[in-house]
């Protein structure tokens, strides 16, 4: 299925959207019920990965293939490795076995489980047989994906002796690292996080809670992009919170440079996102170690703008759906950009026009289908493969369509 964008000028508008919550605070805290079911859960992200793995949680099958959930995929080889007397079979996409996950395997098979590689050795599908993880400290590098990290805290309160993690080196996208600890510790949880030491302590019950998920700040990005590109659009985003513990709501911040102006209304639990202004020429220089999810976002703002821009802190990104970096690369370059890139860096210079009427490959990555749409606020686009975003936002094309983008599903 492909979308056929283009812009239906409607005047000045004040637009209200509901996104559904955070994938990854829902995915989180998924895990956490799993062990301790007194704790439920409200507005859990409607996104195709938590919904892979809710499932694949519920399931007493011998195979659980989660498709191209990574979030899931690295949470599960824990989940399962800590579940004694439960073998299975984690499988995922082709794509998913292209996706690198020895450093948590390693890590985990020093804690005493039992794992094995039954195609190519560091990648999925992996066998693995539970058993109860009686050793209490693990070393493994900080640089990698947080996700890593995030996997072992999750299963840390679980484990009969608890947990301590020793971290080498600067940590990756610390914002979903301590997203992490601090769902820990609203259920309960006792942790220290010492320089480079996390210690968490064994919980034999948590604190019986309702958590109320905010609304996901990555699915966020895409209406930013679309008010820093069209003056007439303010956009009001509702249950999103001045002490998020989502990273991503460093858009807020990020984006007063590329002309959107973020008003926190308290009382509704909303964010209002209206446009400004900004001097045009400028180069805008970020770095997104902490944030790589909306670094595609910012790229294409960037160029849609005519600003050029370096963004840094984005080795993650080439070991993500696709490679993220690549990709970007080959799609803005279709659009009229000039792109270089590193393994961890894109620069791309001011651009003087767009080209139009170009179709955007998606290469099964919904941030590549949704980071490019609000391009056609500015010229007719098509996103191939359009159903990609059912990975963490359903209804993108229908709340495209609220904010004045018309929408051709074919």
């Amino acid at each position: 299925m492909i979308a056929s964008l283009s812009y239906v000028p409607k005047g000045t508008r004040s637009v209200p959207l509901k996104i559904s919550g955070s994938k990854s605070e829902s995915n989180r805290l998924l895990i956490l019920q799993a062990y301790y079911p007194t704790i439920s859960i409200d507005n859990l992200s409607g996104s195709d990965d938590t919904q892979y793995l809710k499932k694949a949680l519920r399931s007493k099958a011998s195979t659980i293939d989660i498709h191209h959930a990574g979030t899931a995929m690295r949470f599960l080889t824990a989940y399962f490795a800590a579940m004694p007397e439960r073998h299975v079979l984690l499988t995922g996409s082709e794509r998913m076995q292209q996706r690198p996950i020895k450093i948590l395997v390693d890590a985990l098979r020093d804690l005493g489980a039992v794992i094995e590689y039954t195609n190519k050795d560091g990648y999925p599908p992996l066998q693995i047989k539970g058993t109860t993880l009686l050793k209490d400290k693990v070393r493994l590098s900080a640089t990698v994906s947080s996700q890593y990290i995030s996997a072992l805290l999750l299963i840390a309160p679980s484990l009969p002796n608890g947990l301590t993690i020793v971290l080498d080196g600067t940590i990756t996208s610390a914002p979903y690292l301590k997203m992490t600890l601090s769902l820990l510790e609203e259920i309960g949880a006792q942790y220290t996080f010492l320089e480079n030491t996390i210690t968490v302590r064994p919980l034999k019950a948590a604190i019986a809670k309702k958590h109320v998920v905010e609304s996901d700040w990555s699915s966020a990005s895409y209406f930013y992009s679309l008010v820093a590109l069209d003056e007439q659009l303010t956009v009001t985003l509702q249950s999103y919170r001045k002490n998020s513990l989502q990273g991503d709501m460093a858009l807020a911040t990020i984006y007063r440079q590329l002309g959107v102006k973020t008003t926190f209304n308290p009382s509704e639990d909303s964010i209002t996102l209206t446009h400004q202004s900004i001097p045009h020429g400028s180069t805008l220089e970020l770095n997104l170690s902490d944030t790589p999810d909306i670094a595609q976002t910012i790229a294409v703002s960037c160029f849609a703008k005519q600003l050029g821009c370096k963004l840094t802190g984005l080795h993650t990104l080439k070991i993500k759906e696709t490679d993220r970096l690549l990709a970007l690369k080959v799609e803005l370059e279709k659009l009229g950009a000039k792109v270089t890139i590193t393994d961890n860096s894109l620069t791309m210079e001011a651009s003087e026009a767009i080209n139009k009427d170009i179709q955007i490959a998606t290469y099964n990555d919904h941030r590549m289908a949704m980071a490019f749409a609000p391009l056609a606020s500015k010229v007719p686009i098509t996103i191939q493969d359009a159903k990609v975003v059912t990975k963490s936002y359903p209804d993108f094309w229908k709340d495209l369509e609220r904010v004045g983008i018309s929408v051709q599903l074919k």
